[in-house]
């Protein structure tokens, strides 16, 4: 499987200035892709192919007096805008079909010089590499200063240059690993367990063991409003306004980087303890609908989820997903009654027929864990009718944690 190592990177201004003219042409030669497109079909002629495009938008246009700048950067920066946005339409079209999954997508849009993510990818062609002294070379670039926190295990296939929004530099690194070879680093158990997410509690796991929400978003919210407050009164266009605009990104930056950290530490040590994993499918959008809606988003339940699903196929652990509609705080996990929907501030609860006395969100991850069928055999290997191993949505890690790795 592919994973992403992100490593915080620090070019000096003038390295800044080539990026920024790199990260421009890209976005170019991205939109007039699109653009193409857009005319052809209003035409009501067949879409140009890549080679087309690559030919008319990067070859030919290089000898134009409106587009000579594109040969100051390199040509598979310009490729690979191209590639992205022939991915954009695949994706698309996908969606129309109903052969993607999630939520159907909207066709690709051009992109802007405002826009809070900016990025560029460098395959082997491009001759990228980590000089002896461990700087980035790239081309027509130069030697970037890096931040490594670990080393790479193998020869990455390529590397994407990201500016985010709060103007922090990354480098992206996909890596070729081996599942099997990752299974072995885990430490053999016969563990299982049902985990219930919550806000009072960020989980709830079936051992009694209850995981406190750090609310960071909650936390911060004073010093965000502050920075909030001082941009709304800058002068739109100002240097000022740009400075506070920064000082608002980096702000919500501290907060999605600590909740990404809290994230992996958390994920990490349930798949290095457990063999077995069950946790709920929720319906996140649809809470996000709510009162709660901040609360929902600020537990950030989507991403914790998608760490564990692809940390359990890369370790070899089995990780279930028990329907959304299972009534798990309704059920007395004891004798299996049904005892009926209860409201949220009600946290304890007798069963009308055992009279067992239940502890709600212990119950309902004992509930989970029994409604995913998890055994373990006596030589530690997930025993259950069809055992299916969750999928990654997509290759690479999400985001990039604090600390700089792909936990």
């Amino acid at each position: 499987m592919q994973l992403r190592y992100s490593f915080r990177l620090y070019p000096d201004t003038g390295q800044q200035r080539a990026l920024a003219k790199a990260f421009g042409c890209a976005r170019v030669v991205f939109n007039d892709a699109v653009r193409a497109r857009e005319d052809a079909r209003k035409a009501g002629q067949p879409f140009p192919t890549a080679g087309q495009l690559s030919r008319k938008l990067v070859t030919e246009a290089k000898r134009t007096a409106e587009r000579s700048w594109l040969g100051e950067v390199s040509a598979v920066v310009l490729q690979q805008s191209l590639r992205d946005a022939e991915q954009a339409y695949r994706n698309f079209f996908a969606s129309l079909k109903g052969t993607r999954k999630g939520p159907k997508i909207s066709p690709p849009r051009f992109k802007s010089r405002r826009d809070a993510r900016q990025s560029i990818r460098f395959t082997a062609n491009a001759r990228w590499h980590v000089t002896g002294s461990g700087r980035l070379h790239l081309p027509k670039i130069g030697a970037v200063k890096v931040t490594w926190s670990r080393a790479l295990p193998v020869t990455p296939t390529s590397v994407t240059v990201i500016k985010d929004a709060a103007g922090r530099f990354f480098a992206s690194f996909v890596i070729d690993t081996d599942p099997a070879t990752d299974a072995r680093r885990m430490p053999e158990t016969d563990r299982t367990i049902g985990i219930d997410l919550g806000l009072t509690h960020f989980a709830v796991l079936s051992d009694g063991t209850k995981i406190d929400s750090p609310r960071f978003l909650r936390r911060a919210e004073k010093k965000l409003k502050k920075a909030q407050q001082e941009l709304s009164r800058k002068q739109k266009g100002s240097k000022n306004r740009a400075k506070a605009r920064l000082k608002v990104a980096r702000a919500h930056a501290t907060v999605s980087d600590a909740r990404r950290e809290f994230h992996h530490q958390l994920s990490t040590r349930l798949i290095s303890e457990n063999q077995g994993i069950a946790v709920e499918d929720l319906s996140v959008a649809g809470l996000a609908r709510t009162r709660m809606a901040k609360s929902v988003h600020d537990a950030g339940w989507s991403s914790f989820l998608g760490m564990l699903e692809y940390k359990a196929v890369r370790y070899g652990r089995t990780l279930v997903q028990i329907g959304r509609f299972t009534p798990t705080s309704q059920t007395c996990h004891a004798c299996g009654t049904v005892d009926g929907p209860k409201p949220l501030d009600v946290r304890e609860w007798t069963c009308s027929t055992c009279g067992t006395v239940h502890d709600r969100d212990h119950n309902a991850a004992l509930n989970i864990k029994q409604a995913a069928g998890l055994a373990v055999s006596a030589c530690g290997a997930p025993v259950r009718p069809e055992p299916v191993l969750a999928q990654r949505a997509e290759t690479g890690s999400h985001g990039f944690p604090t600390g700089n790795r792909a936990a």
